[in-house]
């Protein structure tokens, strides 16, 4: 996996790790192995191929979490473990210091199935790739302009939990305010045309290396 400069752009085709860090903490626990498409000062666009080796947490007994109830969903032991990007790869947009990115799902065959606003931090990035962390809340958009929140009862819980601080989560419910926005707007990048856009056939599907879980990058505060 190259690497460059935290401040260089990467060139279309570099392998690169889409990290989160857990809430409420410093350990990755999520890192994606990717390959960028686009990296631009207004732009990263990377491809999350099927099949790729990743990391995810998951209940002490290994587990998913998603198994576990919500009560006790952000307080249950943890551990993270390495798995498979399962089903269609995802590409992934991102405007710098933007508090979301733009996630597009595809079915079999290439039929689009929508788009999906992942509310997180703006990313930090580092010479091997991008660090943020997740912030529980999400949206659906779909190719008919409509949309619907996601995860309510999740963004619920980790306030409970403790995982969220309320000035974060007034943050958070104020990023997705202006997210709904831009989608009624129907701005960039739902109006670019990124679900025609094909992989290279030529990429490989990136491997996940050693020392993916090095001390994260620190994140906007």
């Amino acid at each position: 996996m190259k690497e460059t400069a935290a401040n260089e752009h990467w060139a279309a085709g570099t392998q690169i790790l889409w990290r989160y860090r857990e809430n409420a903490g410093d350990r990755v626990h999520i890192c994606r192995p990717v390959t960028v498409v686009r990296d631009t000062d207004e732009l990263l666009a990377v491809w999350l191929a099927p099949d790729t080796p990743c990391v995810r947490p998951a209940r002490a007994d290994g587990a998913p979490v998603h198994r576990e109830p919500l009560a006790t969903r952000y307080t249950v032991p943890r551990t993270v473990v390495r798995d498979r990007w399962y089903g269609m790869g995802v590409l992934k947009l991102a405007r710098p210091g933007e508090p979301w990115s733009v996630w597009l799902w595809w079915e079999r065959g290439w039929r689009f199935q929508n788009w999906y606003v992942n509310l997180e931090e703006p990313r930090a990035r580092w010479a091997g790739g991008v660090d943020s962390e997740d912030h529980f809340l999400d949206i659906d958009v779909y190719p008919d302009r409509s949309w619907r929140w996601r995860d309510e009862d999740e963004f619920a819980q980790a306030q409970r939990d403790g995982l969220m601080e309320p000035a974060q989560a007034r943050r958070v419910e104020a990023a997705g305010r202006a997210a709904v926005e831009l989608i009624e707007a129907w701005g960039a990048p739902f109006r670019d045309g990124w679900e025609d856009w094909r992989p290279d056939p030529r990429w490989p599907v990136p491997t996940l290396p050693e020392g993916w879980d090095r001390t994260p990058a620190r994140l906007a505060t």
